[in-house]
């Protein structure tokens, strides 16, 4: 395994986790760390990591969890991140986690990873459920197939994990400088003659990288040799250039295709090694993740089934939701009267009372209301469905689909975390390679019904298309509603997709490899950290500093006079025409403009501006507020434009943020405004015409 240099002097040892996805590599993260670990960007790069400390005997470990991927060799984000960090910010050690059920899948990113670093860990994590399945996985032979020490965990079961501890703090007494890459792979003979004139060449500061540094430059990739030539400064070296141009030619003439062999050598090594490792003891081990996929996968029955399993989600988050929303409605009443207490006890004057307790602390109270239940409740949902490995056939079934559309895959996975937050999808679009289809698919991520919006979708179609028709369960029939919504939102997200595709973002498809993951049961305990603390806290908090000056700003336009009316109603009858064009009026579209910051106080908007309430209001039933609508010229047109504008205007303060973030351009995030908001004022024009043809 390499000789060792005891380095007692260095208490701080780097540590990099990286791995495939579904692996269970988070799971390894959490347990080694704890809670002792926080979130955020590495310099240059949008890709959020995660970082960690753990200590053991006498040496402390910064622990870094490399975003998962499958491969270090092409151009998206996380495999860019993940490479850069193992090569250029060089870890002390890296562990790779490979799954015991699929190794052979696994090992290829292991074999990429060793031809970088030299002190590695593998890390056979679910050795449990490889019993279960009867897959026995040789560890003397791994090791001695890769020349690196084999540990063999359940991290989710808490199995051998001090013996991966115990591994890592071995490891930490490597001296780098005295260890050289092992050459597992040999390629052709042309190419490893090719290797080393390059590497005779290479200057001293890339050490053990030699052997990676001239496959790269020996392959040719413009972005990954510029990143090299760069780090290593390698950018003047005249001979080098000359050397790497010679030896191109020279396969070139020998009609070999660099990129496909050091592709094809990688997978038959590992397909070499995982032959020679694993055994199998049932003959049938994949046979219930196949009957399985038979149904969720399959042409006919795939999308129904993803409809109701979506369908079901929705119908449990709005069941679910409606309890404690009330108890946070009932506890923030009773604080508002709190601080309207104090302020008359202290002579506050009335005007600033009004903007503190009426104005910012009683939007923010609503936005909470409304939107952390169903967030509680539908991300840990979301989550099971991505542990269970039933996402990624939900991208199988639309692929063909996306294919047609001149996109990836892959934006299915982006619009499902649409549902949950707009901005999640639009990070979440990192996945896709391509620039171009990245962009597609964060421009139309806003088609996605968020959770911000839901509030209003369910009591106005619960109102409008549920009382008294079908004689059915009303949430039922609410979730079934909101699914039709969010199917129209698909369609339209193909449609503009197209369009995009065909005009300003002109491309062909790229591929993509898509894994379906074995059937697992989920581990609930992840599904808390990941869903509760990863992503509803994160877009809870966004929202949250959005709401409280928003509040204000909504209650000085309420409040404040010009002659006789208050600024809010100048703004309302501005546009009240353009209201009556698209079927609805100049109050509701001014409740939208002022929901810019959180979707959730729309409905409340409309009530204070028919109400011509000084602050935002809330009516105790839905009878009560369905009334007041109708009072206010309401119809069964009015309710399906907003309905349909709902899903189809501009997105929220914190996603346009976050899509400026991403693509770094204004002209991008303008489209991302008039894109959804051109669609919502055509198809509720289009709506509002027909029905006056038709009634």
């Amino acid at each position: 395994m390499g000789n060792k240099t005891l380095n007692l002097s260095k208490d701080k040892v780097s540590v990099a986790l990286a791995g495939n996805p579904n692996v269970g590599k988070s799971t390894v993260f959490n347990y080694l760390t704890g809670l002792n670990q926080h979130t955020g960007n590495w310099p240059g790069k949008t890709v959020v990591n995660k970082t960690g400390k753990f200590s053991y005997k006498d040496k402390t470990f910064d622990i870094v969890d490399l975003p998962g991927t499958y491969s270090l060799l092409s151009d998206s984000e996380e495999e860019k991140s993940a490479r850069d960090y193992i090569c250029f910010e060089k870890p002390d050690i890296v562990v790779i986690v490979l799954d015991s059920t699929c190794i052979e899948r696994n090992l290829n990113l292991a074999l990429q990873i060793s031809e970088i670093h030299s002190n590695i860990i593998i890390c056979l994590n679910l050795i449990d459920e490889a019993e279960k399945k009867g897959i026995f996985v040789s560890k003397e032979k791994l090791e001695k197939e890769l020349l690196k020490p084999v540990i063999q965990i359940s991290a989710a079961k808490k199995i051998n994990m001090d013996l991966l501890k115990e591994e890592i703090y071995l490891r930490s007494f490597e001296d780098k400088k005295n260890n050289e890459i092992s050459k597992i792979i040999h390629y052709k003979d042309e190419i490893e003659n090719s290797l080393k004139n390059i590497t005779d060449i290479l200057p001293d500061n890339v050490s053990s990288y030699k052997r990676w540094v001239a496959l790269r430059l020996l392959e040719g990739n413009s972005e990954i040799c510029k990143t090299i030539t760069d780090n290593f400064y390698l950018t003047e070296n005249t001979d080098l250039k000359n050397v790497v141009e010679i030896e191109k030619n020279l396969l070139k003439e020998k009609n070999i295709n660099v990129s496909d062999e050091i592709i094809l050598g990688n997978y038959n090594k590992a397909k070499n090694i995982s032959e020679k490792c694993v055994t199998f003891k049932k003959e049938n081990h994949l046979k219930r993740d196949r009957t399985i996929d038979k149904f969720l996968t399959n042409k006919i029955t795939g999308i129904p089934i993803m409809f109701i399993v979506f369908m079901f989600i929705l119908w449990i988050t709005v069941k679910g939701a409606n309890y404690p929303s009330e108890l946070l409605f009932s506890f923030f009443g009773k604080v508002e009267n709190i601080l309207y207490n104090i302020c008359i006890e202290y002579n506050v004057p009335v005007f600033i009372t009004g903007m503190l307790v009426f104005g910012m602390f009683r939007v923010l109270s609503w936005v909470v209301s409304v939107m952390l239940p169903p967030m509680a409740i539908f991300f840990p949902l979301f989550t099971i469905l991505e542990d269970f490995g039933y996402l990624p056939r939900v991208a199988f079934n639309l692929d063909g689909c996306f294919k047609k559309c001149c996109t990836c895959g892959k934006q299915c996975l982006t619009m499902c975390m649409g549902l949950g937050c707009n901005a999640a999808g639009v990070i979440g679009a990192r996945i896709i390679n391509s620039p171009r289809e990245r962009l597609i698919a964060i421009l139309t991520n806003n088609f996605m019904p968020c959770n911000g919006r839901f509030p209003s979708l369910i009591a106005v179609s619960t109102m409008f298309f549920s009382s008294g028709i079908f004689l059915i369960n009303g949430s039922l029939f609410t979730a079934f509603i909101l699914m039709s919504v969010i199917t129209f939102g698909v369609l339209v997200t193909f449609l503009i997709s197209y369009i995009l595709s065909k005009t300003f973002l002109k491309g062909v498809p790229s591929f993509f490899v898509l894994e379906l993951p074995p059937y697992r049961t989920p581990q609930f305990t992840r599904v808390i950290v990941t869903s509760i603390f990863d992503r509803t806290l994160f877009v809870f908090l966004l929202a949250i500093m959005i709401a409280a000056p928003a509040g204000l700003i909504i209650w000085l336009l309420s409040n404040v006079y010009i002659y006789d009316k208050s600024i809010l109603i100048y703004i309302s009858n501005f546009l009240d025409p353009l209201g009556k064009f698209m079927g609805l009026d100049g109050i509701i579209l001014t409740a939208f403009i002022l929901g810019f910051p959180a979707n959730e106080i729309v409905i409340p908007l409309i009530i204070m501006g028919y109400l011509k309430t000084g602050s935002i209001a809330e009516f105790s039933s839905l009878i009560e507020l369905k009334n007041l609508l109708v009072e206010n010229n309401w119809t069964i047109t009015t309710a399906l434009c907003f309905i349909c504008f709902s899903l189809m205007h501009w997105p929220c303060s914190t996603t346009l943020l976050t899509i400026k973030k991403e693509c770094g351009s204004i002209k991008y995030t303008l489209m991302a405004f008039f894109i959804p908001t051109i669609c919502g004022i055509t198809v509720c024009a289009i709506i509002n015409f027909v029905s006056n043809i038709l009634f």
